[in-house]
């Protein structure tokens, strides 16, 4: 078919050319018509050339090699369970993904790190109770409510001991051989701190407020 195709080629071409030589419309239509036949012979030849390189099999050469040789398996043979190329795998089951053997749902895999616990905060300084005042605390600064109130938004830096009630000035007396903890004094307000009457920080903090 592939032969009859060329020559038909060749008559439509011939005609062409008489045709448009001799101003001849049937010969022009005469190549129309050797050309369509001509594509219609080289498409038939096309398909029979494609169904010639067919195995007396039934296997397609142009297929994969392991597809070829891969044996055929009957319905009745093919493999079930999660496993199987059928709808039900273990990609299409609620579980989603299968954990791997030896391993427990929700555990980390082997071989990798935990996550990274967070260091938790150091707690603030915390006072005491008035019940529980060492007996060598010095007393509270009388202080003034309108006084205490505007020393409770500075932000002045005072010294505080863990476990003790008072804040102090940091050259207090009372801080000798003791370890201090620097901090503003509206938050040692804010955490139950008291003015101490031996350094006396409200009157030093307020002064330096009316100075400046």
């Amino acid at each position: 078919m592939i032969v009859a195709s060329l020559l038909l080629i060749l008559v439509a071409v011939t005609l062409l050319v008489l045709g448009l030589a001799n101003g001849s419309s049937a010969l022009l239509i005469s190549s129309i018509a050797a050309s369509l036949l001509a594509a219609v012979a080289l498409v038939v030849g096309a398909r029979q050339a494609a169904a010639g390189r067919i195995d007396l099999d039934g296997h397609d050469p142009t297929a994969r090699a392991d597809d070829r040789t891969r044996p055929r398996r009957s319905a009745a043979e093919a493999p079930t369970g999660p496993w199987s190329d059928g709808a039900s795998t273990p990609f299409a089951e609620p579980g989603g993904f299968p954990e791997p053997d030896g391993m427990v749902p929700g555990q980390p895999e082997r071989g990798s790190r935990p996550a990274t616990a967070h260091r938790p905060a150091e707690p603030p300084p915390t006072t005491v109770h008035p019940d529980e005042v060492p007996p060598d605390e010095p007393a509270v600064q009388p202080v003034p409510p309108a006084d205490a109130a505007l020393v409770a938004r500075l932000a002045a830096t005072v010294v505080v001991v863990d476990g003790r009630p008072r804040y102090h000035l940091p050259d207090c007396g009372h801080l000798a051989d003791r370890d201090g903890e620097s901090l503003p004094v509206r938050e040692a307000v804010e955490l139950g701190f008291t003015p101490c009457a031996r350094c006396r920080p409200d009157s030093a903090l307020l002064a330096d407020v009316r100075r400046a």
